[in-house]
């Protein structure tokens, strides 16, 4: 909470004002989170793999004991995955969370999970990629240690143009942090920089997502399932 030299908080959640069940998502949380896509909706590998993956936010996403509970799991042979936003902007607007330059950071743990990944992002309001750029913290399979990425805004490649990579896994409480200012995006881990660039930063507005798929590059298990549990989420736009 509060606002450093620089910022100003938009956005702030520590889910300890309820619970909703699973199924039920946002409930009443409504007037601060969008499931963002309707079950069935393919993630980035279920474009591609006839939708063997995908978002299913009834079934994967909840609220209790204070965090967010993303129950990370298979049927009938497609691989479950949500990517929630938050709301800033008010419930009639989209993207929800649009703004150019931000601070964003949250804290988190998730069960060892492999073929399960996030890539919890500030994705181009165009919608124009790779062209508007892409800015990645953290991404990685849950049973790996994670990384923070950026795709160039101007670029005509879809690998990223940077990778930092920090020494932490998803196994323990960690909070990750984007500072994107006007020519620079910076990576924090708990506090302490892992990485910078100032070349190819984006410019134009972005918003963000707790994008959580799986099946890049190998699908997991079938019988693999666990949780990934959010603690709390703040956004701050310059001030």
């Amino acid at each position: 909470m509060g606002n450093p030299p620089g910022w100003k908080q938009v956005f702030a959640d520590d889910f300890t004002e309820g619970n909703v069940p699973l199924g039920s998502f946002p409930g009443s949380f409504s007037a601060k989170w969008s499931a963002n896509y309707f079950d069935a909706t393919p993630d980035t590998a279920g474009q591609k793999n006839g939708g063997r993956s995908g978002y299913y936010p009834s079934k994967v996403l909840s609220i209790h004991n204070g965090m967010m509970d993303m129950y990370l799991h298979s049927q009938n042979g497609v691989s479950m995955g949500a990517a929630p936003a938050p709301k800033i902007n008010g419930d009639s607007q989209r993207p929800y969370n649009s703004q150019t330059y931000g601070m964003y950071s949250v804290r988190f743990r998730s069960d060892a999970l492999p073929g399960f990944k996030t890539a919890w992002l500030l994705w181009p309001d165009s919608g124009i990629w790779p062209q508007d750029g892409e800015i990645d913290y953290p991404e990685q399979d849950l049973s790996s240690k994670f990384f923070a990425a950026l795709h160039s805004a101007g670029s005509t490649q879809e690998l990223p143009s940077a990778v930092f990579q920090s020494d932490a896994s998803f196994q323990t409480w960690n909070t990750a942090t984007i500072e994107w200012t006007p020519g620079r995006v910076e990576f924090f881990l708990n506090g302490k920089s892992i990485g910078a660039s100032t070349s190819g930063v984006p410019d134009l507005p972005m918003h963000y997502l707790l994008q959580t798929e799986s099946c890049l590059p190998t699908c997991p298990d079938p019988k693999t399932q666990g949780h990934l549990y959010v603690d709390w989420v703040a956004i701050w736009a310059l001030g």
